[in-house]
């Protein structure tokens, strides 16, 4: 789930690094050629009254609110978006909490629904997104969990959807039920016998899906995995049955 992040702007953060005053740690870091420690955070300035005073909620001049919801971790301000702070994650998130839990494994904030219901990867919020390589953990984007644990922002899985790719970037695992699609192929490669020359030909394959090595019938519109019937395969070699076939012909 996303980091949460400011929307506000009755106050400008008194960088503990440089001293200088910014909105947010990100607009600090794209003008400075260093990163902002927004945890060091000790002094913010008003935008009302501009009194620079502690990191609160409340200017303690005007009184007027920052945010209704308030860190003094994070030192972040927002709009009620029932946040909360996952010590576990080491940041705010936007919730409600009893929507989520924590992995301890995965080391991150996920839906209920997901409890029992996903494959740990261990630290996997740590890693950068696959598709675009920024970071994951912190983003203010979404993360989609895979079916094979992985995690990878949910713009850039809806961008790899809308150009018809099915793969999980880092392993090679299906990312959907693609049982349908299976049968699609099961369908094509009966309506499209390989040529005289090939046919009976085999070739050793691994499943992306379930890890198995066999040895099935080569066809090119796509070799099928004996163990769970996914075409998300690939082959290992050549072909191997009609070269044997070959040497005893002559």
């Amino acid at each position: 789930m996303p980091e949460l992040h400011l929307t506000t702007c009755f106050y400008l953060w008194q960088a503990p690094c440089c001293g200088k005053l910014y909105v947010c740690r990100l607009c600090h870091d794209a003008e400075e050629n260093h990163q902002m420690d927004r945890f060091k955070v000790r002094e913010v300035q008003c935008c009302e009254c501009q009194t620079v005073q502690q990191a609160q909620q409340t200017c303690q001049q005007c009184h007027v609110q920052f945010g209704e919801y308030y860190c003094d971790i994070c030192h972040l301000f927002d709009k009620d978006k029932k946040q909360y702070h996952c010590q576990d994650c080491g940041i705010c998130r936007i919730g409600p909490k009893e929507k989520y839990f924590h992995c301890v494994k995965c080391n991150l904030c996920l839906a209920q629904d997901l409890r029992g219901n996903h494959k740990c990867v261990e630290n996997v919020s740590r890693q950068n997104c696959p598709v675009c390589m920024e970071d994951i953990h912190t983003s203010r984007i979404g993360a989609h969990v895979l079916p094979c644990g992985h995690l990878l922002h949910k713009t850039c899985f809806d961008d790899m959807v809308r150009t018809g790719a099915y793969r999980c970037p880092l392993c090679m695992h299906s990312v959907w039920n693609m049982e349908d699609h299976w049968d699609q192929i099961d369908k094509e490669i009966a309506q499209s016998p390989m040529p005289t020359e090939y046919q009976g030909a085999t070739v050793k394959i691994i499943c992306n899906d379930c890890q198995a090595h066999c040895t099935v019938p080569f066809h090119v519109l796509g070799m099928k995995c004996s163990g769970c019937g996914s075409y998300n395969t690939a082959q290992e070699g050549g072909l191997i049955q009609h070269l044997e076939q070959d040497i005893h012909i002559h």
